[in-house]
């Protein structure tokens, strides 16, 4: 469907009306955090690698909004517009390993002065035991909940929303867990000499023989490789790490780095760990596009997390299910040379969570009669009809 909410999903179920699909987001009897805290247990299960790196990768996504009533709504920066709009954001982790990766956690961003104002927190279905936090403090509860829940967590990634926050690095270092944070250029380390600079001023340290070229990690067209250096601070465990860009080298990043002991500390493990960044970017468009992540259509605080709840249990299927079949899967041909000619059978690529989704539609797939669809056009345009009447009794008041 290009559209899933409670009109398009009861649509399809063959119901007469929205109202089950919508109690079950708002009124239905059922534990939203009990029931993410499953989905998350389910992808640890399934995608622990016990000879790889087990990664949590912290970032938010947004959903434009209109009006004012909806929970968490505000103008802000939303990454997936690139731009302030009005808007809502979650803080959200992704459990990523060498078998794949799947949403483990979401946590909606209330802004305080929503909080403040006991009737706008009761409009919005907030309970008033809620309390504010922000995006890094939500990052930081999704990590204690993982870890706490007994899940193989060895190393921590995010961006500079998260890495400049003093609170997320002493946790992971208090769990032993290492990280690779971003932090802005004027994010300052102190080095083995005692001396603070800033990330950005570390660049005239550096001789050229010390960048090297490396892999982030396999991307849509190919290993997605930059230049790396990487520098000892006065911590023997703490490293800033830069990223260069291969075609434009102006293009810098920073990353502020942890080794916990003994864990060895070397440059390749600290560029695996900040190229697993993408998956939770992936799991972003994955939702968007193929699971109605931004589709809800709800106002109230507990549908917007059940929806989000469900969402995640459906990525989380897929993903599972391409990671097992990915074990059957044949290795493909690649050309030695520029010249070399195409072999006549190329084979198949391994299933993707996309493609994966797409045979479970086909598994799934429930054909009505030409009078449910007939029927479902008259309910919407009588409910559109009666939604116009009231907006515009609201406009005379």
């Amino acid at each position: 469907m290009p559209r899933k909410n409670c009109w398009t999903l009861a649509e399809y179920a063959g119901d007469a009306a929205p109202h089950r699909m919508q109690r079950l987001l708002e009124r239905a009897s059922w534990n939203t955090f009990a029931v993410m805290h499953a989905v998350r247990d389910f992808v640890a299960e399934h995608l622990a690698d016990p000879h790889g790196l087990a990664v949590l990768v912290l970032d938010e996504s947004g959903q434009e909004k209109s009006g004012t009533t909806t929970a968490g709504v505000k103008r802000q920066y939303v990454g997936c517009a690139g731009k302030v709009a009005n808007a809502v954001n979650f803080v959200n982790a992704t459990y990523s390993t060498p078998r794949g990766h799947a949403l483990v956690g979401s946590r909606l961003y209330i802004p305080a002065e929503q909080l403040a104002d006991e009737t706008t927190r009761t409009t919005m279905g907030i309970d008033p035991a809620h309390e504010f936090k922000s995006k890094p403090q939500l990052g930081c509860e999704l990590l204690t909940d993982t870890v706490d829940a007994g899940v193989q967590v060895d190393w921590c990634t995010a961006d500079a929303v998260y890495g400049r926050d003093r609170a997320l690095r002493e946790e992971c270092e208090k769990r032993r867990i290492g990280y690779s944070l971003g932090v802005p250029c004027s994010f300052r380390i102190r080095l083995p000499s005692k001396a603070v600079v800033r990330a950005d001023a570390t660049l005239k340290l550096i001789p050229t023989p010390a960048w090297q070229t490396a892999s982030c990690g396999p991307g849509s067209t190919g290993d997605r490789r930059y230049s790396f250096a990487w520098l000892s601070t006065a911590s023997p465990r703490h490293f800033l790490l830069i990223r260069r860009s291969l075609t434009k080298p102006s293009e810098l990043a920073y990353f502020y780095c942890y080794a916990p002991d003994p864990v060895p500390a070397t440059l390749t493990t600290l560029v695996a760990v900040t190229g697993q960044r993408w998956t939770i970017e992936e799991d972003h468009e994955f939702d968007k596009d193929q699971f109605g992540f931004d589709q809800s259509q709800v106002r109230l605080y507990t549908p917007l997390m059940r929806h989000i709840t469900l969402v995640m249990a459906a990525l989380a299927v897929c993903a599972i299910t391409t990671a097992q079949t990915r074990t059957y899967a044949r290795s493909l041909p690649t050309p030695s040379s520029p010249t070399e000619r195409p072999p006549a059978d190329l084979g198949l690529i391994p299933l993707t969570v996309v493609e994966v989704k797409r045979l479970f539609n086909l598994a799934t797939r429930v054909c009505r009669s030409t009078e449910h669809y007939l029927y479902w056009s008259w309910w919407r345009r009588q409910h559109q009809a009666r939604a116009r009447w009231y907006h515009h009794r609201a406009r005379l008041t």
